[in-house]
């Protein structure tokens, strides 16, 4: 429970409110940022700029270190541009990862992120391999008033129920097309080849304007290792980060984006349908750091 009510910006509230930096301050900040799920590296590299940029401006107040960390952690968020590029009609994206990390749900949240712009949404319900998966994906999809494409049949080809999708997306001008796909199949390369079957009869008919890998930020750099297959096969665009919903692995955000080089696009914060948002670099360094 200890770890649930730790927040970063807590930590460096008490850290910030002392008289002096001191060298205590710097490791205090150090365990800070290594607790929040930055990493060694990536906290080392803050630390080292932060240290630099003190002694640049000859400084001993803590709310100027603040003010700086707050800045470079914005500054490198701001590093990779977050916007989906949706312009395309009809706009299809196709949603990743592995089982577990809430993709059906965070396909939900998104139709209903998109419909809240007026967009009209189908989802296709491609992962054929869970059972479960269509059933749970129809009553997220209704719940967000979104269109839905399912398989005709009892194990049908994921490729030709996106096929499908997108073909009903273009007779009937629908504009954003949502692709579930499978999580896991036997072999990692199975999967890949899956995805990009997909990928080839989607172009057929439409551009693929989005590939956004989902990861479960509570898992940090573990789930980030589980999903290296899709980084390096799938032609990842984006990532949304899902169970963000405290600052206590917050850094992992950061983290995740300089390790993979691949920009934040969505943030679940929750677990209500209105929880995903378009990610803000500015708004989320200002929650974290405070």
């Amino acid at each position: 429970m200890a770890e649930k009510s730790w927040s970063l910006s807590g930590a460096l509230r008490g850290m910030f409110s002392r008289e002096t930096i001191t060298e205590e301050t710097w490791d205090d900040l150090e365990a800070a940022l290594i607790t929040a799920d930055f990493g060694p590296d990536l906290t080392e590299t803050l630390i080292d700029q932060l240290r630099a940029q003190v002694a640049k401006y000859a400084t001993t107040d803590p709310k100027d270190l603040r003010r700086m960390l707050r800045e470079t952690v914005e500054e490198r968020l701001s590093a990779l541009d977050s916007t989906l590029t949706l312009s395309e009609r009809p706009a299809v994206i196709l949603v990743v990862g592995v089982n577990g990390v809430g993709k059906t749900t965070t396909i939900g949240k998104f139709a209903r992120f998109l419909r809240s712009y007026d967009r009209s949404v189908v989802v296709g319900a491609a992962d054929t391999f869970r059972a479960a998966a269509v059933e749970q994906l129809a009553t997220w999809a209704d719940r967000a008033g979104a269109q839905i494409v399912r398989p005709q049949h009892e194990g049908q080809d994921p490729a030709s129920v996106a096929f499908q999708t997108v073909q009903f997306a273009v007779e009937t001008g629908t504009e954003m097309v949502i692709i579930d796909t499978a999580g896991r199949l036997q072999t990692k390369g199975g999967l890949m080849d899956e995805l990009g079957k997909i990928r080839r009869v989607i172009e057929k008919q439409a551009p693929v304007s989005e590939v956004l890998l989902v990861l479960d930020a509570t898992t940090g750099q573990n789930g980030l290792a589980q999903a290296e297959a899709f980084i390096q096969h799938a032609g990842v665009t984006g990532l949304v980060l899902t169970k963000l919903d405290g600052s206590a692995k917050g850094g992992f955000v950061l983290a995740v984006q300089e390790k993979t080089g691949i920009p934040i696009k969505l943030v679940g914060q929750g677990e209500a349908i209105g929880d995903l948002t378009g990610f803000t670099p500015h708004v989320f360094a200002q929650q974290l750091v405070g």
